[in-house]
């Protein structure tokens, strides 16, 4: 159990700004969208022209011989039964997009986008309506479910000297911890192109990805060409649940420990991210929530 620790409820400002211009006018969301997409392309290529970035690919070749981190996650989780077929769906979208994934090389300077990398779930490619969350809700959407995949690499990432340039995280916490393996507030918002996630190699080892679908799980392998000298440890301190005008919110710290591989001590330690959302469930009795 993470320690808790007191102090005001600071919301972040996306849950107490007031209703953006396509919250209160639905019909201008394409269009926004349209603009986040042209920019992010814009920028794609720009980067490329001007050989900025020099960006991760699939290359044929044999796996690498050190495999620095392995983790497999749960396919099919237990929600009501009118949303399953939904989440069924997400394994054929995942199966898609981990295809596209594995065998991903970084080189030293190389950048990796999930987006530029898997590129935009259509129909036309295969991928069918499966589970997203949009304000907490599990809603249709074609490509859906492809999250659980960019959450699996950003938590190998972690684990690495990889450097995280963009992350987006979910707004809302949608389900109870039962049956969870990885920390509450590590996971990924993904939309094509604009919200990514994207990290960079500045080392001088070459990385490779292994990503596919198994029977129960969703499976991947960071590995190497060489053992970095450090191992690295990731943890949720200072979990709270607190209650403000009726409504639930969930607030805590990830942090990443710093381990030297040859003598096993701690060398290190850094602050990830500060998280609190909404919670859009009810917590379980056996959870304490503080009134503030």
């Amino acid at each position: 159990m993470s320690t808790q620790v007191g102090g005001p409820l600071v919301l972040p400002a996306r849950l107490t700004a007031p209703p953006r211009l396509t919250e209160r006018h639905p019909w201008l969301f394409p269009a926004a969208v349209m603009v986040h997409r042209t920019r992010r392309r814009a920028r794609w290529t720009l980067d490329s022209v001007t050989r900025r970035v020099r960006w991760a690919r699939r290359r044929p070749g044999p796996e690498l011989p050190v495999r620095l981190v392995q983790h497999g996650s749960l396919l099919l989780r237990e929600l009501d039964p009118d949303v399953m077929h939904l989440q069924h769906n997400k394994v054929a979208n995942l199966a898609l997009a981990t295809g596209r994934v594995d065998g991903v090389l970084l080189r030293p300077g190389e950048t990796f986008s999930f987006n530029h990398v898997v590129g935009n779930c259509t129909r036309r490619k295969g991928y069918v309506d499966g589970m997203r969350l949009s304000n907490g809700e599990a809603e249709s959407g074609v490509g859906g479910g492809i999250c659980q995949l960019a959450n699996l690499l950003h938590w190998m990432f972690l684990h690495s000297p990889l450097t995280v340039l963009e992350r987006s995280e979910h707004s809302f916490d949608p389900f109870p911890d039962r049956g969870r393996v990885l920390p509450w507030g590590v996971g990924c918002s993904i939309v094509y192109n604009y919200v990514d996630l994207v990290v960079r190699n500045d080392t001088d080892l070459t990385f490779q990805l292994r990503t596919w679908v198994g029977d129960r799980y969703l499976h991947g392998q960071l590995r190497a060409d060489s053992t970095p000298p450090h191992a690295w440890k990731v943890e949720a301190r200072h979990e709270q649940f607190l209650r403000r005008d009726g409504q639930v919110f969930r607030r805590n710290e990830i942090w990443r420990r710093v381990i030297d591989r040859r003598t096993g001590a701690q060398v290190g330690e850094e602050l990830v991210k500060s998280n609190c959302a909404l919670v859009v469930y009810e917590p379980d009795q056996d959870v304490e929530v503080l009134d503030v």
